[in-house]
This record gives C-alpha cells, sequence and structure tokens, in this order.
C-alpha cells in the first residue's frame, strides 16, 4: 500500500513539473546574468506578471506581457531572438517559458527567482 502511495505521489510530481517546469531547451538565468544581457543586441526582454504587478515594481527593460496574454501577443516578438523572461518568482516565467518554445522561439530564458530575486 505504501509504495502504492509513493508511485502516486512520484507520477503526480512528474505531471506537475511538465505542466510549469521550464520546457525542453529553456535555460534558467540569474538575475545578474539578465543584467548582463541588457547591453546585447537582439535580446527581448518580457514580464510576465499582471499589469498591476508590473506597475508596482518594474524593469524597465522588460515589456510587460502578462502570462494569460501570451499565446495572442507572442507574435508581437522575433522567434529567432533571445528571450529572456520574468514574474514574481519565476513559475509564471518558466511557463511562459515552455508555451514560447512550444511556439518555435529558439533561446529562451527565465530568471531564476523572479523578481524576488532581482538584485
Amino acid at each position: 500500500m505504501e509504495l502504492l502511495v509513493i508511485a502516486v505521489i512520484v507520477i503526480a510530481a512528474w505531471f506537475i513539473f511538465k505542466k510549469v517546469g521550464p520546457g525542453k531547451g529553456v535555460t534558467t538565468i540569474t538575475s545578474e546574468q539578465a543584467k548582463a544581457k541588457f547591453n546585447e543586441r537582439d535580446v527581448q526582454f518580457i514580464d510576465v506578471r499582471t499589469p498591476g504587478e508590473y506597475k508596482g515594481q518594474k524593469v524597465k527593460q522588460f515589456k510587460n506581457m502578462p502570462l494569460h496574454q501570451l499565446s495572442k501577443r507572442s507574435k508581437e516578438l522575433d522567434p529567432n531572438k533571445e528571450v529572456v523572461v520574468i514574474c514574481q518568482s519565476g513559475m509564471r516565467s518558466s511557463k511562459a517559458c515552455g508555451e514560447l518554445k512550444r511556439q518555435g522561439f529558439n533561446s529562451v530564458y527565465n530568471v531564476r527567482g523572479g523578481m524576488n530575486m532581482w538584485k
């Protein structure tokens, strides 16, 4: 019985990770690494938090593109350029990165810890 419970927990955790974890080909970077990309050309920065969260605390290089609008608004981005994605904690940006990879974006970076870890 205990083995069955453990198996169910492991399978559930795997499904949750696949749903919200970073997609294949997504690179996780620190806030310092994201800042270093500010000097690079052809890098797109998006913040997938809500407009209210973005207004309260924002980094000017990041364009606000809330997660729930991403699938419709991703055509505003160039899939051949790097995309750096941030949110509050790193969870929504991870999901956004997976969505961008599924849409054919080549280089996608998730900022670890999001705005909570921004220094």
